[in-house]
């Protein structure tokens, strides 16, 4: 139970302070179960840190999962909201792609992105960088983020990548994202595609209005949207990205198509050159994707030789992949 004050007459007794430690292990457990025999009201002073990925028992790991995908909910009006764009969704078509397209602004700045942008674009987003004291890193080479895969796919990759996997111009595609930085001239890039493209601001949902000016509620909706969607597709990885996928593996491992961006990015560059044609194209992006597709499979560990807690950072998370902890065996079949 979530609740905004504590109880009174438990408001005045002493309380104990925590601070969490990154990728906790079980000796996580055992010391907040003694402090939850000393103390009834522990203070928890911050609280974005992240339990272990593996090694750990699994009723915790379990209890993990019914926290994530039965306790926590959004507000009513957001859950009932959610529900009714999926359902104005379904109206104009009965499949559609929720595409989370990572092309805003600050995500372009803070990864120093800048492909396929103007010069006094590039120039904008590294002022924004410079200006943001949160951002340690400033210099950033566009060229060897894009080459090693570290970029959001642009408009018209996301284009060329969906037909590539055999998708029709008709296609619904839901974009789940902010502003898309150079508005309509960018995004006209993938509309050439695929032109039946919608944001939830078109879908006219009077209620909208209310969270217009809430960016963190409107990113809910998108959640839910994409959750519930045939076929989600991310342009880059962070954290909904990851939420989203390990929450539709949970629900039955619906169709979660993840785009390997450094392969991509190689066979971009050789259509652009004239040395792929459409067929050859098509086949190599297939391929490369065959094992991509959000069939089961238990999370990826971290590379060969790393150690510590550096290990623990570069596992693949367990909140994009709680399987086999959380899936039964028999919801193991692959949503087409």
């Amino acid at each position: 139970m979530i609740i905004k004050e504590l109880p009174k007459e438990i408001e005045s007794l002493p309380r104990a302070r925590k601070h969490f430690t990154s990728w906790s292990g079980v000796g996580y457990y055992e010391e907040m179960t003694q402090l939850w025999k000393e103390h009834q009201v522990i203070h928890v002073a911050k609280s974005d840190s992240r339990l272990a990925n593996n090694e750990l028992p699994l009723d915790i790991q379990r209890l993990r999962c019914r926290a994530l995908y039965s306790a926590l909910r959004f507000s009513p009006p957001i859950e009932r909201l959610g529900k009714k764009l999926v359902e104005q969704l379904r109206t104009r078509a009965k499949r559609y792609v929720a595409l989370h397209l990572r092309y805003e602004k600050d995500m372009l700045s803070f990864t120093g992105c800048t492909y396929g942008l103007t010069d006094a674009e590039a120039e904008e987003l590294r002022v924004m960088r410079e200006k943001t004291n949160h951002w340690k890193i400033k210099v950033i080479n566009s060229t060897e983020q894009r080459i090693g895969g570290f970029c959001p796919l642009t408009p018209k990759e996301v284009g060329l990548f969906l037909q590539a996997l055999g998708y029709p111009p008709s296609t619904l595609i839901y974009i789940a994202a902010g502003e898309i930085y150079g508005g309509n001239t960018r995004l006209s890039e993938l509309k050439s595609y695929f032109p039946n493209v919608v944001f939830k601001e078109m879908l006219a949902t009077p209620e909208l209005r209310e969270f217009a000016n809430h960016a963190s509620q409107a990113a809910a909706l998108d959640y839910l949207i994409s959750v519930e969607s045939d076929v989600f597709i991310p342009s880059h990885s962070g954290n909904m990205a990851r939420a989203v996928e390990g929450h539709r593996r949970f629900l039955g491992h619906r169709k979660t198509i993840t785009p390997d961006r450094k392969g991509l990015v190689e066979i971009f560059d050789q259509l652009e050159a004239g040395q792929l044609d459409g067929s050859s194209f098509s086949h190599l992006v297939r391929h490369l994707h065959k094992s991509r597709q959000g069939a089961p499979r238990k999370r990826a560990g971290a590379p060969l030789g790393v150690r510590g807690r550096a290990r623990s950072r570069l596992e693949e998370s367990f909140y994009q992949n709680p399987y086999p902890e959380c899936i039964c065996s028999s919801r193991t079949r692959v949503r087409k």
